[in-house]
């Protein structure tokens, strides 16, 4: 993957969640695919990520809030973003 600055339509942008209720929730960047490398290992299970302040938040298991919502944890470190729908060759946004 080579390597890109943080701006442009091809770039994922700098912060993104999956949560509908989230104010970092985009459906239309989210159906391209984002794939997600922190601390230098593909991750599939991130909820929400951001790039500047580096930091993801996973799943804690199947365990819930008492609003039903899934319990996430904080995982500080590099984090790296990339559109899936662009291939191989995909721009990259880092830190």
């Amino acid at each position: 993957m080579s390597e890109d600055t943080q701006t442009g339509p091809d770039v994922p942008p700098d912060r993104l969640a999956i949560n509908p209720r989230s104010d970092h929730f985009d459906a239309e960047k989210l159906q391209r695919g984002v794939g997600i490398r922190f601390k230098g290992v593909v991750r599939t299970n991130v909820e929400e990520y951001c790039i500047s302040e580096g930091w993801v938040r996973v799943q804690a298991g199947k365990t819930m809030d008492r609003h039903g919502n899934p319990l996430t944890l904080k995982l500080n470190g590099p984090v790296e973003a990339w559109y899936e729908d662009l291939g191989e060759d995909a721009p990259v946004a880092k830190a």
